[in-house]
């Protein structure tokens, strides 16, 4: 797959869902999924232009990292992060979109606070009930907030929400979840401020319902990067 073909459509799709929801491109962060690609692969896409990268298993996302340090982009963990793992946020990751617990934003926010950096988080919510996915129920958001607010935990941004569209829903059901998120925001922002700004959600086969919806940032990866081996 070419490179600039392949970033110059998944942009064309964002730019028209944007337009046809009234918003800009520009409002809405591509993700490229970079996880399993080779080094190669992400090189091409940091030449196109491609600024964001989300990696989901953490030894792997470690070693391109590495390799690739120095180069001019942001890493996004969009993998569901063991507590064990949380020690390699710092010095690697700017955006971990799947907090789901107290605990694992604790675990975070003392690794970032050793590198000395900052991390922004988004909370992933499972919000159409899936038991196969990770993420919190609806009714435990705001006291997950309420919870990391008064702790004020150093060194980590709560920025959003996240989720993880439902396999094999149709876009009724797909837009119902999304604009749930879109709702459950609202109402974030509404109780706890403005930071609550940033919407995860949307991949290859779905991003044009989910900007439509209110995403802010897609992950696309199948459509920029090609079938996985």
């Amino acid at each position: 797959m070419n490179p600039d073909d392949a970033i110059s459509r998944v942009r064309q799709r964002i730019a028209e869902a944007a337009q046809r929801s009234g918003r800009s491109a520009d409002d809405v962060r591509l993700v490229a999924i970079s996880k399993r690609q080779p080094v190669a692969a992400i090189e091409s896409l940091i030449a196109c232009g491609q600024r964001d990268f989300g990696e989901n298993q953490m030894q792997e996302a470690v070693d391109k990292i590495g390799y690739l340090h120095g180069q001019p982009v942001e890493w996004h963990f969009i993998g569901h992060l063991q507590s064990n793992k949380t020690r390699y946020v710092g010095n690697n990751f700017s955006w971990v979109h799947t907090v789901d617990s107290a605990k694992l934003a604790r675990r975070i926010a003392a690794s970032v606070e050793e590198a000395g950096e900052s991390v922004n988080l988004l909370l992933q919510v499972n919000i159409s009930s899936d038991p196969a996915k990770h993420g919190i129920k609806q009714s435990d958001l705001f006291p997950l907030v309420d919870t990391l607010l008064e702790e004020q935990l150093k060194n980590i941004k709560l920025r959003g929400l996240m989720t993880i569209g439902q396999r094999n829903a149709n876009e009724t059901e797909t837009r119902t979840a999304f604009a749930g998120l879109r709702a459950l925001l609202e109402q974030c922002r509404h109780r706890f401020g403005n930071s609550f700004s940033e919407l995860s959600m949307g991949m290859s086969e779905d991003l044009e319902p989910a900007i439509e919806e209110g995403a802010t940032m897609v992950r696309v990866g199948e459509a920029l990067f090609g079938h996985r081996a």
